[in-house]
């Protein structure tokens, strides 16, 4: 089982970071390994939503769908994928610091099977360092905008 759990402090309102990462047509603006995202079912996100996701991964391009499992706006937002060789589960969540920013939690879990059984916990340390990473773009981008501004 590989589960990477990674948080940051952005200096913005709850709202803000929880409505903008949890838009998935964002993704590629501040996750560096998608590349693009289509949706396979009627926007905006709820449970249900179905969204295909390309991503460029340990020098492979990856084709998933995630569908949402579960969305509590401002709170949690889970999608997973059942799909491929590694069947995986991304939850958000955002909580308010007493600094009036938000602490932004990204966990990502799911039991690889075959070979990617096999690499797994090589796995979770590529995925912990380009969550690091995906996570502090995204405090960049939502911190360089004005309030109520999108970016995406």
């Amino acid at each position: 089982m590989v589960d990477v759990t990674t948080d940051i402090v952005i200096e913005r309102p709850r709202t803000d970071v929880a409505s903008f990462s949890s838009d998935p047509d964002h993704a590629p603006s501040w996750y560096e390994n998608i590349k693009s995202v289509e949706w396979e079912t009627p926007r905006p996100a709820a449970v249900g939503s179905r969204i295909a996701f390309v991503a460029q991964f340990l020098g492979r391009r990856l084709t998933y769908v995630y569908e949402v499992r579960e969305f509590v706006p401002g709170v949690r937002f889970v999608m997973s994928t059942s799909e491929g060789p590694f069947p995986m589960e991304t939850t958000y969540t955002w909580e308010d610091t007493v600094s009036g920013g938000t602490r932004m939690t990204l966990r990502n879990r799911g039991a690889p099977s075959g070979f990617s059984r096999l690499v797994a916990p090589f796995m979770a340390s590529a995925m912990r360092r380009a969550n690091r990473k995906d996570l502090a773009a995204l405090r960049r981008l939502l911190e360089q905008q004005a309030p109520g501004e999108d970016r995406g």
